[in-house]
């Protein structure tokens, strides 16, 4: 730091001096995996990035785009915000997500709709099959509550609010446009009496999601532990993301023909890109 001080010029060689330090987590620019799907052709990525156990990250998809989520030591909480990039007033409902499926889990094949009744993404992969439509993220005030027992400061240990505000900022949007989310890789089950039973693993290591953009959405993901992990010790691994350019969604895809509300939906997207 007196170094620093003293010669100004130090900061700038010690900043340049650091190019090409490579880190747990980070983005990778210009994007590079050895492990895309087959057929995928590595000049279609577009984002490779692994999220810190805390972290956050955004990206603006394309329609047709695919979205891999890999918890890549068991214990990562991808919550998810999602919005219409054109109209970003647009954005995940999960109130309706929900309720015009019938189905309060997802899993592979169900839809993330809008506010609008139109399909944000679909989940068209998924060997987690745990995850949570109910319970939103944690704050300041309960992660200081929960973790923050005999640490100084308390508000050190990261929350999923506290991300996504991190995360809308750098589109413009504020404190407002932090709508209800789903979590991905961490889960929930309601049982007959009520009760919200927390599925918060630790889990195997590896398991993934593909998501695909059925409409030009953002994306923010918040990475930190689930707001009802019943741990008295704060607890979360990276996250890796990868997104890749695909084609739009085709009238015979199975995922949106599963039901006819499903279609509805699609067919919603179809009217939006008419215009």
């Amino acid at each position: 730091m007196t170094q620093t001080l003293e010669n100004p010029l130090a900061a700038r060689d010690h900043a340049r001096s650091m190019e090409g330090t490579v880190v747990e987590s980070m983005p990778v620019l210009p994007p590079v995996a050895d492990d895309l799907p087959a057929g995928i052709s590595p000049s279609d990525l577009v984002w490779e990035e692994t999220i810190a156990a805390g972290g956050y990250a955004t990206r603006r998809l394309a329609r047709g785009a695919r979205l891999r989520l890999i918890d890549l030591k068991g214990d990562a909480c991808a919550s998810l915000l999602i919005f219409n990039a054109e109209m970003p007033s647009e954005r995940l409902n999960v109130a309706d997500t929900v309720k015009v499926q019938w189905n309060a889990y997802l899993e592979k094949g169900r839809l993330l709709l809008s506010d609008m009744g139109r399909v944000l993404m679909s989940l068209v992969e998924d060997e987690a099959e745990t995850h949570d439509c109910f319970c939103g993220v944690s704050n300041a005030k309960l992660s200081a509550a929960k973790y923050g027992k005999g640490q100084e400061p308390a508000p050190y240990f990261s929350n999923g609010r506290d991300r996504f505000l991190n995360g809308v900022a750098k589109h413009g949007l504020g404190p407002r446009d932090v709508h209800p989310c789903v979590n991905l890789f961490k889960g929930v089950r309601v049982e007959d009496d009520g009760v919200i039973t927390p599925l918060t693993g630790p889990f195997d290591a590896g398991r993934s999601v593909i998501l695909r953009a059925e409409m030009d959405v953002i994306v923010v993901i918040a990475n930190c532990p689930h707001v009802m992990d019943p741990r008295e010790e704060w607890s979360c691994t990276p996250l890796r993301a990868t997104a890749w350019r695909g084609p739009i969604t085709p009238e015979d895809d199975a995922v949106r023909n599963a039901t006819p509300e499903g279609r509805r939906a699609f067919l919603n997207v179809e009217d939006y890109f008419r215009r």
